[in-house]
């Protein structure tokens, strides 16, 4: 057996324990989708409420912390989450049709369950600054928190995951000390950094 030979064989072993270890059937498609649904949220919040992207001031927060605000802002949340969700779905499960991949094995349980610990965490954590009156902080905390849902969850798919979990928290970060710019940082956030890291991920893997 010559170099190529085992040069071959150890690209095919590789190969097959990748496969075995990380959920590689998630689409660039999704996304891209989740980004376009965070998008159409934030303009939603922006053109119902009137909530300007680039004000120095985090006084329009505040002002807007009402009852009735709050339950718009989860309706919103929900309803882009659920969309995203759902999309993302339906392009993992056609890419993994496409490719000949599995849809759903132990790697896809372990990616989700490390993936969703901290989106849980974060989650109760935001509802518990909604009770204590400091809404303000919500933009950040969930991109720090879903910046660490990612690399958590970056183990178990493709690495390049982990960069953009890197970029979520960093967003985060900065959110939490400009407080006037949070809403434009979750546009950027869950809105362009997906639609860009999507496309990179589409022609990079599946073109």
């Amino acid at each position: 057996m010559d170099d190529r030979e085992h040069l071959h064989t150890l690209t095919e072993i590789r190969s097959l324990m990748e496969r075995s270890s990380r959920f590689i059937s998630l689409s660039g498609l999704s996304g891209i989708s989740a980004g376009v649904c965070a998008c159409v949220g934030v303009g939603v919040l922006v053109v119902r409420w009137g909530i300007p992207l680039f004000s120095q001031s985090e006084v329009s927060f505040y002002e807007l912390a009402t009852v009735e605000f709050i339950k718009f802002l989860l309706i919103d949340v929900f309803c882009v989450l659920i969309s995203a969700l759902l999309l993302a779905l339906y392009f993992t499960r056609r890419k993994a049709k496409i490719k000949g991949l599995p849809f759903w094995d132990k790697s896809a349980s372990r990616l989700l369950v490390n993936l969703f610990i901290p989106l849980a965490a974060g989650g109760i954590f935001s509802l518990s600054m909604i009770y204590h009156h400091f809404a303000v902080f919500i933009p950040a905390t969930t991109l720090v928190f879903y910046g660490l849902a990612l690399l958590n969850a970056s183990k178990y798919t493709l690495h390049d995951i982990r960069a953009l979990g890197l970029a979520e928290m960093a967003l985060g970060l900065c959110a939490s000390f400009l407080l006037g710019y949070s809403l434009l940082f979750w546009l950027i956030g869950f809105g362009i950094l997906h639609i860009i890291y999507g496309t990179i991920m589409y022609f990079k893997y599946e073109k």
